[in-house]
C-alpha cells in the first residue's frame, strides 16, 4: 500500500510536469531554425521583445516602490478597512484582464479623470509606453504586495522589539531588520510580478495596442498570418524568459546565502 501511494504521487507528478513541459518543448523543438533566424533579424520582433522586457522592468520597479509600503502597513498595522484593502489588492488577479483594460482606459483615456488631467502636461497613456507600463503594473503588483506581506508576517517579532529597545526608530528598524529578513520573499514577489507583467495581453491590447509588446505582436501575427509566423516569436520569448529566470534565481539564492552568513 505504501508503494502504491508513492507510485500514485509519482504518476500524478509526471502528469503535471508533462502538462507544463510538453507545450514548451513543442515550440522549442518544433520551430524551424530558418524561421527563428528570420525572427531574430526582424527589427519589429527585436524591438517588441526589448520593449516588453523594459516595460516589465519599469513596472516592477514602480511596483516595489509603492507596493512594499502597502505590504508593510497590512502586515504590521491594524486599521479600519484593512480587510477591504486586501480584497481590493487581489481584484486584478480575479477579474478578466480585458475588463482591467477597460477599467484603466476609463481612467487613463483622453476623457478619463487622470488621462484628462495629465493631457494638460502633454502626457498621454493610450497607445504609449506609459500605458503599457500602467497596464502591466495593474495586473502584476498584487503578486509583489502579497509576497512581501507574507515575508513581513513571517518575521519573529522579537527582532523588531529588540531593535526598538536598542533605540532604533520604526524607519531604521524597517531598513535594518525587516527588509533584510524578508528579502527573499520580496525578491520572489518581484520576479513573479515581472513575469506576470511581461506576459500581459488583455489589458495592454485595449489600453496600448501600439507600440506592440511581444504578446500583442504574437497575437497579431497569429490572427493575420497563422501559427507559422507566430511560433518564432514565441520561441524567442520562451528562451529569453528561461535564461532570465535562471539568472534571477541564481542571483537570489546567492544573495540569500550571503545575507545568511
Amino acid at each position: 500500500m505504501k508503494y502504491f501511494k508513492l507510485l500514485l504521487f509519482i504518476a500524478l507528478g509526471l502528469i503535471g510536469v508533462s502538462f507544463l513541459i510538453i507545450p514548451i518543448l513543442s515550440i522549442l523543438l518544433g520551430t524551424p531554425f530558418v524561421d527563428i533566424k528570420t525572427a531574430v533579424l526582424s527589427r519589429e520582433v527585436v524591438n517588441s521583445i526589448i520593449l516588453t522586457l523594459f516595460s516589465g522592468l519599469i513596472s516592477t520597479i514602480i511596483g516595489i516602490v509603492i507596493g512594499i509600503p502597502i505590504a508593510y502597513l497590512i502586515a504590521f498595522k491594524d486599521f479600519r478597512g484593512k480587510g477591504l484593502l486586501e480584497s481590493i489588492i487581489d481584484v486584478p488577479v480575479m477579474i478578466p484582464h480585458t475588463a482591467a483594460g477597460i477599467a484603466l482606459l476609463s481612467v487613463f483615456g483622453s476623457r478619463g479623470l487622470l488621462g484628462n488631467m495629465f493631457s494638460v502636461f502633454g502626457i498621454k497613456f493610450v497607445g504609449t509606453i506609459g500605458g503599457i507600463i500602467i497596464g502591466m503594473m495593474f495586473v502584476s503588483i498584487t503578486y509583489l504586495i502579497n509576497a512581501s506581506k507574507e515575508g513581513f508576517k513571517s518575521i519573529d517579532r522579537k527582532y523588531i522589539k529588540a531593535s526598538m529597545t536598542l533605540g532604533a526608530n520604526e524607519f531604521g528598524t524597517f531598513f535594518h531588520i525587516i527588509l533584510p529578513l524578508s528579502f527573499k520573499d520580496i525578491i520572489s514577489g518581484s520576479i513573479m510580478s515581472w513575469a506576470r507583467a511581461i506576459s500581459e495581453f488583455g489589458a495592454i491590447v485595449i489600453l496600448a495596442y501600439h507600440p506592440m509588446i511581444a504578446p500583442v505582436l504574437i497575437y497579431e501575427r497569429f490572427s493575420t498570418y497563422g501559427l507559422k509566423y507566430s511560433r518564432p516569436v514565441v520561441f524567442l520569448i520562451i528562451v529569453i524568459s528561461l535564461i532570465i529566470f535562471i539568472i534571477l534565481r541564481i542571483i537570489s539564492n546567492k544573495m540569500k546565502n550571503f545575507r545568511d552568513k
